[in-house]
């Protein structure tokens, strides 16, 4: 039975929540914050769970609880706040099967909560040496890329950068304008040349790959954002990983480039798409973060983008 002790949400969660600009979707997220403890009760007690602790610092978007079914086997459960799909990740997750991706157990997607295995989540492909930690992402994503299901209700790569481009062109800064149009131009003209669509897992990054149980496979992806479109795009987010630590380098430039270089060519990608996209990806997530207050890493991820 589950304990239902007060939950304290990670304060990454709370900040992130927050600190949205979008005065009606902060609005949202504080209502949900304050509805969590009752969600969480509800939840453990419709599927006789037993919670164990939150998951700290946790996600930005979810609160992770650690939890024991009712046969004493491990799990996590994952409320997701509003503006998050746990509908599409469930969806994303069930095809998968535990084929690369953390397994599924149980969904309800009009909570927002999903019930999946547990992973050693403080354990990420971050903790291996860059070579190595980029030699099992590829093999993981590997086994993403596959077709979706017919009549699946995955957004595409060109519908979400739709939206994603109107808001560029809404918040970036002057200064960035030249940036940010070659940006946008480059969109358009990937999508004007379409490529095979596989289903990606949207926010494909070396945090999100966690250690799985040894049993199955040893690294499983989490957290998916899911949609259809062609690989370049889910690479694309990988090609900025370790950013701070590439930054810190010397000929930090060049090393971008080459890394763009070697990704495209491990995974039988064009290497002009690659980095089209992760110019897009970059220059948005910039705008992005400049837009909610954090003017460091937006700044960052556009001299980033400027490399490209």
């Amino acid at each position: 039975m589950p304990s239902v002790l007060p939950i304290d949400p990670p304060q990454r969660l709370v900040r992130s929540l927050h600190g949205h600009p979008d005065t009606e979707e902060a609005a949202a997220a504080a209502k949900w914050l304050e509805k969590l403890p009752g969600l969480l009760e509800t939840v453990l007690r419709r599927w006789d769970l037993t919670d164990e602790r939150v998951v700290s610092p946790g996600g930005r978007t979810s609160l992770l609880v650690l939890v024991r079914q009712a046969d004493g086997t491990p799990a996590a459960l994952k409320l997701t706040a509003p503006g998050t799909s746990a509908a599409r990740e469930a969806e994303a997750l069930a095809h998968w099967n535990g084929w690369g991706a953390v397994r599924l157990l149980r969904s309800a997607p009009e909570d927002g909560a999903l019930l999946l295995e547990r992973l050693h989540g403080e354990v990420s492909l971050r903790s291996l040496p860059e070579a190595k930690a980029v030699l099992e992402a590829s093999s993981v994503l590997r086994r993403l890329w596959v077709s979706p299901a017919p009549g699946h209700g995955f957004d595409s790569v060109a519908e979400r950068t739709a939206v994603e481009a109107e808001m560029i062109r809404e918040h970036a800064p002057d200064e960035v304008r030249p940036l940010v149009g070659e940006a946008l131009e480059l969109r358009d003209e990937l999508l004007a040349d379409p490529q095979d669509e596989v289903l990606l897992h949207g926010d494909f990054r070396q945090g999100a790959v966690l250690s799985g149980s040894g049993e199955r496979a040893p690294w499983l992806v989490a957290g998916p954002e899911p949609l259809t479109g062609e690989p370049a795009y889910d690479l694309a987010r990988l090609v900025r990983d370790r950013l701070h630590d590439v930054m810190a380098s010397a000929g930090a430039p060049a090393a971008t480039r080459r890394r763009v270089h070697r990704l495209a060519d491990s995974l039988e990608v064009e290497r002009d798409r690659l980095r089209g996209w992760a110019l897009f990806r970059a220059a948005r997530s910039g705008v992005r973060h400049l837009w909610r207050g954090d003017r460091q890493d937006g700044e960052a991820l556009l001299e980033f983008a400027g490399w490209l």
